[in-house]
């Protein structure tokens, strides 16, 4: 990831309805979830929400399944991994165990980093 697309996912993580999809999609897991579903959960109309879906899904944070006539989406574990790469590339100088609380915090079991 670079910094074009590193600030793509932050402008496309920077509107309060889309950060909620994000999130939502964090907490569904490998489930994902239907657009309606999400609408239905964050009560947004689906024209708006297919709208906040696409420019998450270009800035590479989810990605969609066909599911006959439906699409289910799912966040995109790649894309999330890059960006927090892409945080961290420079972590501490070199020292890269002094970043490892927060790669620890992040990605580890039971984690209260994305609060339910």
């Amino acid at each position: 990831m670079d910094i074009n697309d590193a600030t793509l996912a932050f402008s496309a993580l920077s509107q309060p309805t889309r950060l909620d999809v994000f999130r939502l999609l964090i907490k569904a897991g490998a489930n994902g979830l239907l657009s309606g579903e999400m609408g239905h959960l964050l009560d947004v109309k689906q024209n708006t929400m297919s709208t906040n879906l696409n420019i998450l899904l270009r800035a590479g944070l989810i990605r969609n399944e066909r599911e006959g006539r439906s699409v289910r989406y799912f966040a995109d574990m790649d894309g999330i991994g890059g960006l927090i790469s892409f945080l961290l590339e420079d972590c501490c100088g070199g020292n890269a165990e002094q970043c490892a609380p927060i790669i620890e915090a992040t990605c580890s079991p039971g984690s209260k980093a994305i609060p339910s």
